[in-house]
């Protein structure tokens, strides 16, 4: 704890307040998030990485630092422990900067706060009497962190493994649905690896968004060295599951790994291919539930999940960007997106979300219906049904209030579940 008044009458002749970086005054590893970002530009590089990791971690830290600049101004500081340094720096207390982090580093936060009278990293440590700082404020409960890094309520978007069996009226069939589980839990621990490798490698644009701040590894909640075994851990874990299953699902599941890195890595970069990239691994996940339970899905059903997906995905963006408008602010980092395609957004996404109820008004009209249902004229009041919920999530969406993933936002939103009964009482009637 940091000394107070009543215990220290004379703060100019006391010791002087030394504070560490990493893990203290930061709620992070500087060398940790350096490294990230040097791999992610430069993945290349990961063999010198190793090499230098050899030589000492003195010799490694120098290495990433001179070749990546960390925005210091986005660090996730202990801001108790920074009003008590305040405090103490206006009572006359000497506070110095004692890291083992890299000088560049150090000379960089210390610039950036304007507190400490002297800067001590790895190449000059700091000797003779001080008083250490030590970490302020309580800790997040843990369970509840990991749970938040792995985004288990994203979760939700995997119960499309479900659709094949709905499809074919076979969900009370025991075997395939105890598959089908397998499938949607291979798919949730497949994507909360990615979700982690994900935030890891989005830590400068996270902090600057104003509820992604708020992620774990973003807020310095939990520790950037847990996230890099816990990405390979989940993926491993969600392998195994899929070795249960058809082995052309551990294909697709490798195929839909190998995407979302992609597009975590670069494609989201790219303006349109996201989206449709977005729209196709909601659409693998049918596939893959298809793969699982070993039962044919029909290409309608595809191709109605491919344009609602597109719309749903649009509707993400198109959040994104009209927080770009509120804020004043032209480009959103990391995003292809501009302020000024809000219309053009909205135009497409809509587009997409009508042409879904067109094909799945053509798929009504199919001869595929008639070996399914005894009633398949009912089935056309799935079209209004879905017209009026495509319709609203888009108002809502203009108005600003579907601020997360449409499908998570579907899950708490009471309508959506009305919309959800009043389309299966029509598929029951049909059948």
């Amino acid at each position: 704890m940091l000394p107070t008044a009543s215990t220290t009458p004379g703060l100019q002749d006391a010791p002087p307040l030394a504070v560490e970086l990493d893990g203290v005054l930061a709620r992070t590893d500087t060398l940790h998030e350096g490294l990230l970002r040097l791999l992610k530009r430069q993945p290349y590089l990961a063999p010198a990485v190793l090499g230098w990791s050899l030589r000492g971690r003195a010799f490694l830290r120098a290495e990433v630092a001179r070749r990546v600049d960390l925005d210091v101004t986005q660090l996730p500081y202990d801001e108790v422990l920074l009003s008590r340094l305040s405090e103490e720096k206006a009572r006359g207390r000497r506070l110095v900067l004692a890291t083992s982090a890299d000088r560049r580093v150090a000379e960089a936060v210390a610039a950036h706060l304007g507190l400490f009278d002297a800067v001590h990293a790895s190449d000059n440590p700091l000797g003779g009497p001080y008083e250490e700082a030590r970490r302020t404020g309580p800790s997040k409960p843990l369970p509840r962190t990991l749970l938040k890094a792995l985004r288990v309520h994203q979760w939700a978007k995997n119960v499309l493994v479900f659709v094949p069996l709905l499809a074919a009226h076979k969900v009370l069939h025991w075997p395939l649905l105890l598959q089908a589980v397998l499938g949607f839990i291979s798919f949730s621990l497949c994507a909360s690896s990615v979700y982690v490798l994900n935030d890891l490698l989005d830590l400068d644009s996270d902090r600057k968004h104003p509820t992604k701040r708020r992620r774990p590894f973003a807020a310095g909640d939990l520790a950037v060295r847990a996230g890099l075994w816990m990405a390979p851990l989940l993926l491993g874990a969600g392998a195994a599951v899929a070795l249960l299953l058809p082995r052309e699902f551990l294909a697709l599941l490798g195929t839909y790994y190998a995407v979302t890195l992609g597009y975590s890595l670069y494609l989201k970069q790219v303006v349109m291919l996201d989206v449709l990239v977005l729209a196709g691994l909601y659409t693998v996940r049918i596939f893959g539930g298809s793969l699982a339970v070993g039962v044919p899905t029909s290409s309608w059903l595809f191709t109605f999940s491919m344009f609602l997906f597109l719309s749903l995905a649009l509707v993400k963006r198109l959040s994104e960007v009209r927080r770009l408008r509120q804020a004043n602010e032209s480009a959103a980092p990391g995003r292809g997106y501009v302020a000024g395609d809000y219309e053009q957004l909205a135009i497409l996404g809509v587009s997409s979300g009508y042409l879904s109820v067109l094909v799945l008004a053509l798929y009504i009209t199919s001869k595929e219906v008639t070996a399914l249902y005894l009633h398949p004229e009912r089935l056309w009041l799935l079209c209004p049904v879905m017209l009026y919920w495509v319709g609203r999530v888009w108002l809502l969406a203009h108005r600003g209030q579907v601020n997360e993933d449409p499908l998570v936002f579907a899950l708490k939103d009471k309508v959506s579940y009305m919309v959800g009964l009043i389309a299966m009482g029509v598929l029951l009637a049909a059948t």
